[in-house]
């Protein structure tokens, strides 16, 4: 199991053909850096696809989630990077009962 104490989001749209090197080059310039046990979200301009990348403390997992239908509650019109809690990537990632 992987460990992730924090979560972050990037608001800015990711190129869902990019691999784990270049997704971890974007975590570098979007976050500053990578940290151990963190989790970098990103999706895609339509917010149906979404990569995560996490720093385990050894090395990345890259993962990556396609919706067939609907769409991330993705922010807008808000520059940078957002913090989640774990109960927020769970409904994120998972999504909320019902729906």
């Amino acid at each position: 199991m992987i460990r992730i104490d924090s979560v972050g989001m990037a608001v800015e749209p990711l190129d869902m053909r990019a691999g784990t090197e270049s997704t971890l080059a974007r975590v570098v310039k979007v976050f500053g850096a990578t940290h151990p046990r963190t989790a970098y979200l990103f999706a895609n301009r339509r917010a149906n696809r979404m990569k995560v990348l996490v720093h385990d403390g050894i090395g990345i997992w890259l993962a990556a989630r396609r919706l067939h239908r609907g769409k991330f509650i993705w922010p807008h019109n808000v520059e940078g990077t957002l913090t989640l809690s774990r109960v927020q990537l769970e409904a994120l990632v998972l999504g909320f009962p019902g729906r």
